[in-house]
Parts: C-alpha cells; sequence; structure tokens
C-alpha cells in the first residue's frame, strides 16, 4: 500500500468485533459483532447507556483490552494482532487517551505534566518547552503553567490532561467520559476545547458521553445498546 493510499484511508476500521468477559454467572456479552469505520480527521461520539459496551469498544480500539472475535485497525496497524510490546508501542507513538479523571501527577506543574510524555520519549529540551507551551496556548492555560494540579479546577486538571494527552502528536485521540467528573457548564467547554484540538491538531476523536450535547458538535454519533451498534 502506498502512503497516499494509506494516508487516504480510514483511521479506525472495527470488523465484527466481541468482546465476551465468563463470570460465575455466566458469559458476560460486552460487544456483540460490532462493525464500523472512522475516517481520518472525525470527531465522533460513542453513546449509549452505562453498561452498553463504550468502555469495552473504546479499550479494544485502544489495546487496553483484546477482542473475543473480530479485528481493529488503527491507521496500517491491526491492533487486535498485535503482541503486547508492539500494542505498548502503539499506545506511546500514535494514540492519546483523556478519562473521567485527570491522573495528573500531584508534585508535578501544570506545564510539568503536559511535558512528560515527552521526557518519556527523550525529546529534545527546546523542541518540548516549545511544544508545552503551544498546548497550554491551545487549552487556554498558559497562565497557569506553574500551578500544581491542587491549585486548579477541575475543568482546569481536564484541559491540562487534554493537552497532554495531545503532546506526542497523537493520530487518534480515544476519551472515555472525560466529562464525567464536571458540572454540566464546564463539561460543556471542554467538549468544546476537544472540538476545537482535535481540528486544529488535524487529530481524528472517538468520545463516549453521556452527554447528548455533544452530538451537535461531532460529525457523526455511534450508538451502543447491549453491547451492540444500534445507530449512528
Amino acid at each position: 500500500m502506498s502512503p497516499v493510499t494509506a494516508q487516504a484511508g480510514p483511521m479506525v476500521v472495527v470488523e465484527h468485533l466481541s468482546r465476551v468477559y465468563p463470570s460465575s454467572g455466566g458469559d458476560v456479552h460486552a460487544l456483540r459483532d460490532v462493525s464500523f469505520e472512522i475516517a481520518r480527521g472525525r470527531l465522533v461520539a460513542l453513546v449509549g447507556r452505562s453498561g452498553s459496551g463504550k468502555t469495552t469498544l473504546l479499550n479494544c480500539v485502544g489495546g487496553l483490552d483484546s477482542p473475543t472475535s473480530g479485528r481493529v485497525r488503527v491507521g496500517d496497524a491491526e491492533v487486535s494482532a498485535l503482541d503486547e510490546r508492539a500494542r505498548t508501542a502503539l499506545r506511546r507513538d500514535e494514540l492519546a487517551f483523556v478519562f473521567q479523571t485527570f491522573g495528573l501527577v500531584p508534585m508535578l506543574s501544570a506545564a510539568e505534566n503536559v511535558g512528560l510524555p515527552m521526557r518519556l520519549r527523550k525529546v529534545a529540551p527546546v523542541e518540548r518547552e516549545e511544544r508545552i507551551a503551544h498546548l497550554l496556548d491551545l487549552v487556554g492555560l498558559t497562565a497557569h503553567a506553574a500551578q500544581r494540579p491542587s491549585e486548579l479546577s477541575g475543568g482546569q486538571q481536564q484541559r491540562v490532561a487534554i493537552a497532554r494527552a495531545l503532546a506526542n502528536s497523537p493520530r487518534l485521540l480515544i476519551a472515555d467520559e472525560p466529562t464525567g467528573q464536571l458540572d454540566a457548564e464546564t463539561g460543556a467547554t471542554i467538549m468544546g476545547l476537544l472540538q476545537s484540538v482535535v481540528r486544529a491538531e488535524g487529530m481524528t476523536a472517538i468520545i463516549s458521553t453521556h452527554d447528548q450535547g455533544l452530538r451537535q458538535l461531532a460529525d457523526s454519533t455511534l450508538t451502543l445498546a447491549d453491547g451492540a451498534l444500534v445507530g449512528g
């Protein structure tokens, strides 16, 4: 496949994905024969009730979990066929994750938290500092660069988490209920911010949410019910 062809293809391809968890009360079918594609540069909302399979689906797409059957491709990588070492490299180099819990390092400043992924990749200090400044500006936190998480509001902490997720210029952003711990007004602001940064960074994004307002910001919507895809 030529680079041009690869670049023109979808960013995410999910085919006949199923995930079954054995339990003492019988098998739990978290995903049931789910198939879809997401084009590059698109923002997709993943909606459904709690327990519908949203987190399981995101974990399979991001290589945090393995499907029972079916396949997942992100870019040119068939995630479902990779070993753990290759999945770790994919998550480090190509993917970014944002969760309900902000996961910031308490003793580091906002700027240091944002720069942490680049330190792990041994990015040159000058390049790292430039990228940190750009990302803090992108999420509107330039004035808070030196503050630690405890000195920031919940919304500000989630902004830092988003900036950190973007540090290594990922191609795919996966966000699992990123506004789950925020009030409605702050949550709406964060959703708008996610839309802005996806556009500004030229990324693809899939975001699970209970917030029906995200439908207005997303390019398309995927709806899960009892592990099955029922709408889009």
